[in-house]
């Protein structure tokens, strides 16, 4: 067995074996076979792609290139959830804790930092002062039973070959095969090995994947992949056009995960949030979709999900005040607002423009070793259709290492579409 033999299959669209993945991922992982055999096979597979079955073996080969959690000690049914990604996605910190509100589920969760428009789920969490992501398994599974629930940083001895492997396509322009996203996100969600595992596939201006039919495909076959390694899989394709929410940014987005969990943000965060924690409860076998759904409103009505995040971060050595007071998180020196020129309607809103603004203004990153302003981001004063009057709020720019709006302003401005109404049409 070689590498050359591998990529002419690959190339010729013969199917590979079980072994014959195997011998590529360890092969690569370990460093006998070289980066450019590796993107060689990478490229065949971006031009040919996979069949479903050579997609669960090279998932499940990547999955066993490290260490596989056991979550036995949780002494709860575990569910994860994971997003494609999108731009003013915060919904983990919300629909964990609804989830764990539940009797009998836990919602233990790695995560990682972002590259991009916004920092990841780690970011985020660490604009809370003092909020530890680095955290030993053991004290990672105590706060599971516990409260429920936890998001740490992935361990870096989990699955090392997509690590290099990702990093790989990322500079051999090999990363739009869905093939070959599906195994890199479901060989770290496998490791983890939760019992049940959601999967939130976003689609539109501010994802990854741009039309549903491409979500769609990515959807199902990393449901295939997840049921063929013997776990309760689902996917939910969802709306990326227009960001989720009305902040952007890290500690813009703590303060509206946490104005949600206290009722007072509703829309369709709040809509999109009840949906997914009622998938991920039906999946742990707590009823119904209807039912499901009823049990998600009330762990927010009742206050519950709130306690069980404050309880968490309080846990993980971060300032819980938060949770009653969100002015305690990273607040900017520096802002600016964007007003209507004149009355308009919002047509509407180009999800990845609005990120790049908001990385502009220092709440994303270029490279893994730029530091991340948490106070830097954009709240918006509209939601897609709203009709806002001439000189009325748009949006405000925060930054705490940005003084000149100027390049940020105008990028935020044009990624917003308008009709304009005629005069008394606006009311």
């Amino acid at each position: 067995m070689n590498a050359v033999d591998i990529i002419n299959k690959t190339k010729r669209k013969l199917q590979l074996t079980e072994d014959e993945m195997k011998y590529l991922v360890n092969g690569y992982t370990s460093g006998e076979i070289p980066d450019y055999q590796m993107s060689a096979w990478l490229m065949a597979v971006c031009l040919n792609g996979l069949t479903e079955e050579e997609t669960v073996a090279l998932t499940l080969a990547m999955r066993d290139s490290g260490d596989i959690l056991d979550l036995s000690c949780i002494e709860k049914i575990t569910v994860d959830k994971h997003s494609t990604g999108g731009v003013g996605d915060k919904t983990s910190m919300i629909i964990g804790p609804a989830a764990a509100a539940v009797c009998g589920v836990a919602v233990p969760k790695m995560s990682g930092r972002g590259l991009g428009h916004t920092g990841g789920t780690i970011d985020k969490l660490e604009s809370i002062s003092g909020y530890r992501v680095d955290v030993e398994f053991d004290e990672f599974a105590d706060i599971v039973n516990k409260t429920g629930f936890s998001i740490i940083s992935q361990s870096g001895q989990l699955c090392p070959a997509d690590k290099k492997i990702y990093a790989l396509r990322n500079s051999t322009g090999t990363v739009d095969s869905i093939p070959l996203i599906c195994a890199s996100i479901m060989s770290k969600k496998l490791a983890l090995n939760a019992d049940c595992l959601l999967l939130d596939v976003k689609w539109g201006s501010g994802a990854f994947m741009k039309t549903p039919e491409d979500a769609e495909r990515l959807g199902a076959l990393m449901e295939k992949v997840g049921n063929a390694a013997g776990k309760k899989c689902r996917a939910i394709i969802t709306d990326m056009n227009t960001p989720l929410g009305c902040c952007i940014g890290n500690s813009l987005e703590i303060k509206e995960a946490v104005e949600l969990l206290q009722g007072k943000v509703k829309g369709r965060l709040y809509d999109i949030c009840i949906e997914l924690t009622a998938n991920m409860l039906e999946l742990a076998g707590k009823g119904t979709i209807s039912e499901c759904t009823a049990m998600a409103k009330e762990a927010i009505a009742s206050g519950k999900a709130l306690e069980i995040l404050k309880e968490t971060i309080e846990m993980q050595g971060g300032d819980s005040r938060v949770c009653d007071d969100t002015s305690l998180l990273p607040q900017a020196k520096y802002s600016h607002v964007i007003y209507a020129p004149f009355d308009v309607e919002i047509v509407s809103v180009n999800a990845e423009e609005l990120g790049m603004a908001s990385l502009l203004l220092g709440a994303g990153r270029i490279s893994k070793d730029e530091e991340i302003d948490y106070a830097a981001g954009i709240v918006l004063e509209f939601e897609l259709g709203d009709k806002i009057s001439m000189d009325a709020p748009l949006m405000t720019l925060y930054s705490d290492t940005v003084s000149d709006f100027s390049e940020a302003a105008l990028r935020a401005y044009h990624a917003v579409g308008f009709r304009t109404l005629t005069e008394g049409a606006l009311t």
